[in-house]
């Protein structure tokens, strides 16, 4: 059988669950004021004003568009440590 070459695994950018979570909630509150911000500078233009309808989608497609952005975020947040 052939020897490992490097026997030891080590890994530069390994990071703590403890890490992970840190800079995950930083994403995610960067994420959301990202989101929110440009849902409000989207929400004031004349053609979402004229129409009810359009509002209606808007603002579900808005209020619940950042959970798929955020979904992979909480999931690396989630993974245990090696």
């Amino acid at each position: 059988m052939r020897k490992a070459r490097f026997p030891h695994k080590i890994s530069i950018f390994a990071m703590t669950i403890r890490t992970r979570k840190f800079l995950g909630t930083i994403a995610l509150l960067v994420l959301v004021v990202v989101w929110s911000l440009t849902g409000m500078a989207l929400a004031q233009m004349p053609w979402l004003a004229a129409s009810g309808i359009a509002q209606a989608i808007f603002y579900v497609v808005a209020g619940l568009g950042w959970v798929l952005p955020a979904m992979p975020i909480v999931s690396w947040m989630s993974k245990p440590d090696v």
